[in-house]
């Protein structure tokens, strides 16, 4: 009985753990990550083992990519463009939440 709990308890917390990792972004026109086009829209965005989990209705894509701590929280989402449509980073609104997608990442190690 008590494994029974502490196992219920154990995927309870699990569970809210990962939902709470869950993000809505408004991606406000069509873009391109990793190579990837995505279309403007709604999506819920996650981190799961070291890529950017992005989806919007039945569509996913998974892009190589890493979470960055800001000092300060951000008041709105925030997306950074390289260029017209090459999407590099995306700022949580509300939270001190950075996703770097990994071409972005390298680029600036590099330089």
């Amino acid at each position: 009985m008590t494994k029974t709990l502490i196992a219920t308890f154990l995927v309870l917390g699990i569970s809210a753990f990962a939902a709470s990792s869950t993000h809505k972004v408004e991606i406000q026109q069509d873009s391109v990550i990793e190579g990837k086009t995505i279309k403007a829209g709604e999506y819920k965005i996650s981190m799961l083992n070291g890529n950017a989990v992005l989806k919007m209705g039945k569509e996913t894509i998974e892009v190589p990519a890493h979470e960055v701590t800001e000092g300060n929280k951000a008041f709105s989402d925030e997306l950074l463009y390289k260029d017209t449509n090459n999407l590099e980073a995306i700022t949580i609104g509300g939270t001190n939440t950075r996703i770097v997608f990994e071409s972005a990442a390298s680029m600036h190690s590099g330089s």
